[in-house]
């Protein structure tokens, strides 16, 4: 039985959409059955128009439920003032009843992200969602560092500009492949010793 991971993302200019494709590719070529999801959007489609934002990624919104499915997760974060969006917390802060139940135990979680600017906060970002993936027991999975582009020892990265301008490099993609790749690894052992127990 292969590891099944959802990449749970919120994406306003489609930086983190893009990644999360090369996140996928890396998934899959370790064998892993991978699927982007998106959390539900908070803004209104008025303040979505005055942002200049594209229309979101065709791809499914995730609900709680769909939680229980996969054997981990990598989660997409553009940066907000060195944290989450709204979208993503109030996603996560959905989850408390899958937590108190115990249901997020065992799984495994990493992340990935996108800031405007280098040095914008994708580590402190990565680092502010310990906080809340460790009281669900999920086994934390970083990347390590790899070179300087976007993105850190705490997963891939890319770096927007504060208008989306800039949009994510070859060598980007290359590194959210390498993660997917590592993660497809190491959930397809876990999942495989479950198995055996």
């Amino acid at each position: 039985m292969a590891a099944k991971v959802y990449i749970i993302i919120y994406s306003l200019y489609h930086h983190i959409y893009t990644l999360a494709l090369e996140v996928q590719k890396g998934l899959v070529a370790s064998g892993v059955d991978a699927k982007i999801y998106q959390v539900p959007e908070t803004l209104s489609d008025e303040i979505l128009t005055k942002m200049h934002a594209p229309p979101k990624p065709d791809v499914p919104v995730i609900t709680v439920a769909d939680l229980n499915d996969a054997d981990g997760f990598l989660f997409g974060i553009p940066t907000r003032f060195g944290t989450m969006p709204a979208q993503i917390k109030a996603f996560l802060d959905a989850t408390g009843g899958l937590w108190a139940s115990g249901g997020l135990a065992g799984k495994f979680a990493g992340t990935f992200f996108s800031t405007a600017s280098q040095h914008g906060g994708q580590e402190t970002t990565a680092f502010t969602n310990c906080y809340l993936l460790c009281p669900s027991r999920y086994g934390l999975c970083s990347f390590g560092f790899r070179q300087l582009v976007g993105g850190s020892a705490y997963g891939a990265g890319t770096i927007a500009n504060g208008d989306g301008s800039r949009q994510v490099t070859q060598k980007e993609k290359e590194i959210a492949v390498t993660q997917g790749e590592n993660f497809g690894k190491i959930i397809s052992t876990y999942v495989k010793g479950k198995a055996i127990v």
